[in-house]
């Protein structure tokens, strides 16, 4: 399994558009990484305390209580039934997942890690590290025999697009027939805002209509509470799905001493019960969202899918580092098309994370044009 050789920290290359952003006389608007600046549930945090007695090492495979809280979740707001103790385990965040199940499932050099033509690049990063090739590609007749992991991710960052069960069932049925596991990263599947799901709820992976209702095998959702109850400093996610496939990365885990600490794995299960806080923050970031689309599509952008998730993926036809060094005379920072892959280039991703005062400031900004 050889290591192969990392490319720059792509976010590093945005420092002179930051610099140039936050010489603004009204202060840069930071639209690029996404960060949650709302306050976690005071509920959320009473939980944290109430655990911080936290003498004893923590499970790898989480406590009674956050496993039956994931198990809950995922049939009460993923429609997903039937899930067991076996099925589910918490995480140290989902990238840190998403960069390391390549490690934690064998692959090396020879294997094939797909992912989205426009994605996240972690995906690519975690077949690198392993010394996998990673494939960008959305047609699941496209993937070669020698594939052994496809990573889905429904709804999309950066694009905000949205897969339906019959566009899940094509993939995972590929999948299943080249012997690969597939995983559906699902963390913004609670932030749906064109029709349908806008009124429907995002399909996931694990959906009995997506796997017939008669095996989970080789497949895999991660999900995540970073955003839907920012909690994103406490590093709290969790998958679910085949059991087998559970087993081999709860073992590989413990090996290797990643177990979510004590008080957060409480922190989380009191989170995954109360549906309050995440209907509270949706419609937060829903005006937020009102707010900066129109305001983009006045000052000429044109919004692609962008139909759930955190970000609007907009584009004035130009280049993204054009248009990202024309939004930071504005003051407003994003994040280029270019960090997601070759198909996007003239794309810009903005997120709608921002507080009320600074998604307001920069409408008013892409109005005047200064």
């Amino acid at each position: 399994m050889a290591r192969g050789e990392l490319p720059d920290y792509p976010w590093d290359l945005m420092a002179p558009y930051r610099e140039r952003a936050a010489a603004h006389s009204g202060g840069i608007v930071d639209l690029s990484i996404g960060s949650p600046v709302d306050p976690t549930p005071a509920l959320v945090r009473d939980a944290l305390a109430d655990a911080s007695d936290a003498h004893a090492y923590p499970t790898t495979v989480g406590t009674p209580e956050l496993r039956a809280a994931i198990i809950d979740w995922f049939e009460r707001r993923r429609g997903v039934p039937g899930l067991e103790d076996r099925n589910v385990l918490p995480t140290i965040g989902s990238k840190e997942l998403v960069a390391l199940l390549p490690f934690l499932l064998g692959l090396g050099e020879g294997d094939v890690v797909v992912h989205p033509r426009i994605a996240y690049p972690s995906y690519e990063i975690g077949a690198v590290l392993v010394g996998a090739t990673a494939m960008a590609s959305d047609d699941p007749s496209e993937w070669p025999a020698e594939t052994k992991l496809v990573w889905l991710n429904s709804p999309g960052n950066p694009d905000g697009r949205v897969l339906g069960v019959e566009e899940l069932r094509a993939a995972r049925e590929r999948a299943l027939e080249l012997g690969a596991v597939i995983v559906n990263d699902e963390c913004y599947a609670e932030l749906g805002w064109e029709e349908p799901w806008d009124r429907e709820r995002i399909p996931s992976i694990l959906d009995p209509r997506v796997t017939g209702g008669e095996s989970r095998r080789d497949t895999l959702a991660i999900s995540s509470l970073s955003k839907q109850s920012n909690m994103a400093g406490y590093r709290t996610a969790f998958l679910a799905g085949c059991g087998g496939v559970v087993s081999r990365l709860t073992t590989v885990r413990k090996h290797a001493g990643l177990m979510v600490p004590g008080p957060l794995q409480h922190a989380m299960a009191v989170a995954l019960g109360d549906d309050a806080h995440v209907d509270v923050q949706r419609e937060r970031y829903r005006a937020r969202r009102e707010v900066l689309k129109a305001a983009l599509e006045t000052a000429g952008f044109r919004i692609d899918r962008s139909e759930a998730g955190l970000y609007l993926w907009a584009t004035r036809g130009a280049d993204a580092w054009e248009t990202l060094g024309e939004l930071a005379e504005l003051g407003i920072l994003g994040g280029p098309g270019h960090f997601y892959g070759v198909h996007a280039p003239e794309h810009v991703r903005l997120s709608i994370t921002a507080s009320d005062e600074r998604i307001a400031a920069a409408a008013e900004r892409l109005a005047g044009g200064r």
